[in-house]
């Protein structure tokens, strides 16, 4: 009984040690996603905030001047 006590206690450490290690990183990750979350512009201010429509409607109102 003693070599599969210490058999069982090899293969059970790494388990444990890899789902310690596989919970704290999920948990790392959800905190990342929450923080942008909050910094996030949806909706039409997206759109309006991008580079390249900022740039066509600053052409648009060179043409109309």
């Amino acid at each position: 009984m003693d070599g599969t006590e210490r058999r069982r206690g090899r293969l059970l450490r790494p388990f444990v040690l890899g789902g310690l290690i596989g919970a704290s990183a999920m948990a790392a990750t959800r905190r990342r996603a929450r923080r942008r979350r909050g910094r996030r512009v949806r909706g039409l201010a997206a759109f309006e905030s991008a580079p390249c429509y900022r740039e066509s409607a600053e052409r648009e109102g060179a043409e109309r001047a």
